[in-house]
C-alpha cells in the first residue's frame, strides 16, 4: 500500500491510500480518483514530506481515525455537511437525473427527493420546461479507490 498527498483543481488537499503506484496511475488515467471534499476529478499528487519514523515507541500518539480527509476549514466543513445531508435524504439517480425529474414533474412517477448528474443542455431544458432543479456545489461521491 502507498499513501499519496493529493490536491484537486479547486485547491483542496487530502490523502488517499492506493494498492501501488501503478494502481494510482491506472485509476487516475481512468478518471476514478476524485477529491474527497468536493468530488472534482481533476486531481494531482501534491508535494509530500517523506514519512520517517523512529523505532516503535509505545508513547507516541496514534493517528485519529479519518484524520487524513477531514475538511481543512469552515467552508469545506459546511460543504461536507451539505453533501452528507443531500446524500442521506435523497436518491442518487446518476445520469438519469433529467428523465427522472421530468417523469416526476409530469406525474408519471411518484415525487421524491433525487440528486444526480445532467449535461448542461439537459439542465437548461428542464428549467425552460418549468421543472424546478438546482445545481449542487459538488460532484457525486464515487467508489474510486
Amino acid at each position: 500500500m502507498i499513501q499519496y498527498a493529493l490536491k484537486c483543481a479547486e485547491g483542496h488537499s487530502f490523502d488517499s491510500w492506493f494498492q501501488s503506484a501503478d494502481a494510482y496511475e491506472k485509476l487516475s488515467v481512468a478518471g476514478h480518483v476524485s477529491c474527497a471534499i468536493c468530488g472534482n476529478a481533476h486531481v494531482e499528487k501534491a508535494i509530500m514530506a517523506p514519512r520517517v519514523t523512529a523505532a516503535r515507541d509505545t508513547a507516541s500518539e496514534p493517528v485519529k481515525p479519518g484524520a487524513l480527509s477531514q475538511p481543512a476549514n469552515a467552508a469545506e466543513q459546511a460543504l461536507a455537511e451539505l453533501r452528507k445531508k443531500v446524500e442521506d435524504n435523497s436518491d442518487y439517480v446518476g445520469m438519469n437525473f433529467a428523465s427522472e425529474a421530468r417523469a416526476m414533474h409530469d406525474g408519471e412517477t411518484p415525487e421524491r427527493l433525487i440528486h444526480g448528474e445532467a449535461k448542461p443542455e439537459e439542465a437548461i431544458k428542464l428549467i425552460e420546461e418549468g421543472i424546478p432543479v438546482a445545481p449542487l456545489p459538488f460532484m457525486p461521491n464515487r467508489k474510486t479507490n
